[in-house]
């Protein structure tokens, strides 16, 4: 919202199904009690879509954490021991109650994001509670293996078992609130951890709607608290607190150097999930109309704002006009709009800061002498919209191909030998993801293997499933998140050896 823009009335955006929980939300869950007079103050949570102020919530300061961290250590030593199958069962319960709530989700995670609504009705929400069912099913499939080994004076049985860390931090973003919350509470609680979790201070209304409906699943107090915060200062004593086992962090790459400094400090497991800068690879031989498609929906989904979004653009010299001015054509039939529309294509970004941190790149790289194609202007309506975004003329020592911008903002460049390209994709200190277009099995293989990065798509982009690790290379962090790793990230392995 622009500090001369007044903001409208919070009634004339909210929708009826978000109205109730809107009208009440305001404190943060510590143990089983809602706390709204905290040290940290309140902020006022805004709707990206036109400025409007959704809620007031409560901030967490180091006070509310050492209160969370102490119930945490009680709660553990119940938790930890509940069955693998009463864990999962829970889970499946609240699994079920997010489906109940499904509309509700969705209409709160688009006010309080800015997405259209579409994509939080028909990915996000969905998304979110098949991640929540798949980690409640690994509950009771955390096994070790058994041997039987030759000890001093006979046999010896031997075994391994896998056992919960304890508290762990998980610290998640504003671009995707709930499914990064529900992704890491529910691998956690799974392998018998409590969590606190502390979503970002933009975008907290659905971790708090998480955190009643835990209750109402069964989890006991404690098990899982939501606080609120800002970074530096609720983050901050999450990640130094001697209290807390393990931290899960995603954000941004300075941020999660800081956190890996201070885990190192106090000895703390930490999985970093950081930026990218993803490359995506166009081949004269792919079938151009998909690889157009999928390429604008790779950096344009969700306006840019994506840890993974192919923001980087490789199209083989052969094609580069056909291809640039397909993703051309498709930008500018993109519909801006408020997130509620159902003919949103591309909503605002999450904020104003957001908003001129974006365009600043684009005059950067202006000034550098890329070539603006399309958009690289803010749009003349309310809410904190930037025109997506085409740059071509671009080199690999620009400021915009090297660092993360996190808005819809296209880098566009042409190669020739496939050698070289690769050497071009790899030249990043990051290393999340990456496409690859191409008819060719074998080329599409030998590229993706060849590519410094933790996902390859071939022939589409952004298929992400519980089922598959997640994470990535180099400085977009250590550690993965989903699959069986996701889970086993939150255990310990223990040996155990009885002579026979």
């Amino acid at each position: 919202m622009d500090s001369m823009t007044m903001a409208p009335d919070v009634n004339d955006v909210v929708p009826e199904v978000a109205r109730p929980f809107l009208a009440r939300v305001g404190g943060m869950l510590i143990g089983s009690r809602w706390v709204r007079d905290t040290s940290a103050g309140e902020l006022a949570v805004e709707h990206p879509g036109d400025g409007s102020v959704l809620a007031s919530v409560a901030l967490a300061g180091p006070a509310e954490v050492d209160q969370a961290v102490e119930v945490a250590q009680q709660a553990f030593r119940r938790w930890s021991g509940v069955s693998p199958t009463q864990r999962a069962a829970v889970l499946f319960r609240l699994a079920d109650l997010l489906e109940r709530h499904a509309l509700e989700l969705a209409t709160l995670e688009s006010l309080d994001v800015g997405k259209p609504i579409l994509t939080t009705r028909m990915i996000d929400v969905p998304f979110t509670i098949d991640t929540l069912r798949y980690n409640a099913g690994w509950a009771t499939k955390l096994t070790g293996e058994a041997y039987e080994l030759a000890g001093h004076g006979g046999l010896v049985s031997a075994q391994t078992v896998r056992q919960p860390l304890g508290i762990v931090a998980a610290i998640v973003p504003w671009n995707f609130p709930l499914l990064q919350a529900v992704m890491k509470v529910s691998a956690a609680l799974a392998a018998g951890c409590v969590v606190i979790l502390k979503p970002s201070e933009l975008t907290p209304l659905t971790a708090l709607r998480l955190g009643e409906l835990g209750i109402e699943a069964g989890l006991p107090p404690g098990v899982f608290q939501v606080l609120p915060g800002r970074g530096d200062v609720a983050g901050e004593a999450l990640v130094t607190h001697p209290g807390v086992h393990k931290v899960s962090f995603t954000g941004s790459g300075t941020v999660g150097r800081h956190v890996a400094h201070r885990c190192v400090e106090t000895f703390k497991r930490v999985t970093l999930e950081l930026g990218g800068k993803s490359p995506n690879i166009v081949f004269a031989d792919a079938d151009l109309p998909r690889a157009i498609a999928g390429s604008a929906q790779a950096i344009f989904f969700n306006a840019g704002q994506v840890c993974y979004a192919g923001s980087r653009l490789y199209v083989e010299d052969a094609v580069y006009d056909e291809v640039v001015e397909g993703i051309v054509a498709i930008s500018g039939r993109m519909t801006p709009g408020m997130p509620l529309e159902e003919g949103t294509d591309i909503g605002p970004l999450v904020s104003a800061r957001q908003r001129e941190r974006v365009l600043a790149y684009v005059q950067t790289a202006a000034d550098e002498g890329a070539r603006v194609l399309c958009g690289g202007h803010a749009l003349d309506r309310p809410g904190y919209h930037v025109a997506p975004t085409i740059i071509a003329d671009v080199r690999e020592d620009m400021t915009v191909m090297r660092e993360e911008v996190f808005g819809p903002v296209l880098c566009v460049s042409r190669f020739t030998r496939q050698n070289d390209v690769i050497a071009s994709a790899n030249a990043s200190r990051y290393g999340l993801a990456a496409g690859v277009w191409t008819r060719d099995g074998r080329k599409a293989q030998t590229v993706a293997r060849a590519l410094r990065a933790g996902t390859v798509w071939i022939n589409q982009y952004h298929t992400i499933d519980p089922h598959m690790p997640f994470g990535g290379w180099g400085e977009s962090g250590w550690g993965r998140e989903f699959g069986r790793a996701g889970v086993e990230a939150y255990t310990e392995t223990k040996s155990i050896a009885m002579r026979l």
